[in-house]
């Protein structure tokens, strides 16, 4: 159960300590870190040039997301997919953890939701989910 529960928990930290970070250094620094996570199989990934590609292609949607936070998201889902192909070919992100592909697997498409729901504070999210709860003006009179 924790291989399943651990990787959700690290990405909802990993959203939380993002929330710290003014924007709109939050946005660009994200953007930083999913082109760093392209490079991430480098060393000892399994797919030969390949590898090389997929870093070059979140280069690229990591330069977009330097304004976007929907590319951000994107570059995430990319890396969610490399991150199966890796863990289905036996070739993981920390080669001496098995299924440390599979986490990230896991990790990364909640890390992908937040940044294309625009990658709001934690107090911006509690807040519009609060006004989103409230019933209209005239449902509480």
């Amino acid at each position: 159960m924790l291989r399943y529960v651990l990787p959700v928990v690290i990405g909802l930290v990993y959203v939380g300590l993002n929330s710290l970070v003014p924007e709109p250094h939050r946005r660009r620094l994200n953007a930083l870190v999913v082109t760093g996570a392209g490079a991430a199989y480098l060393s000892g990934g399994g797919f030969g040039l390949w590898e090389l590609a997929f870093c070059a292609l979140l280069v690229a949607v990591g330069y977009a997301g330097l304004t976007s936070y929907t590319f951000i998201g994107v570059g995430w889902l990319l890396h969610t997919v490399w991150d199966v192909l890796h863990h289905r070919r036996g070739t993981p992100i920390i080669p001496s953890l098995h299924d440390s592909s599979f986490g990230c697997a896991l990790c990364d498409p909640v890390i992908a939701l937040w940044c294309l729901g625009g990658g709001l504070s934690v107090k911006d999210l509690y807040r519009r989910a609060v006004t989103a709860l409230r019933p209209p003006v005239a449902a509480r009179s």
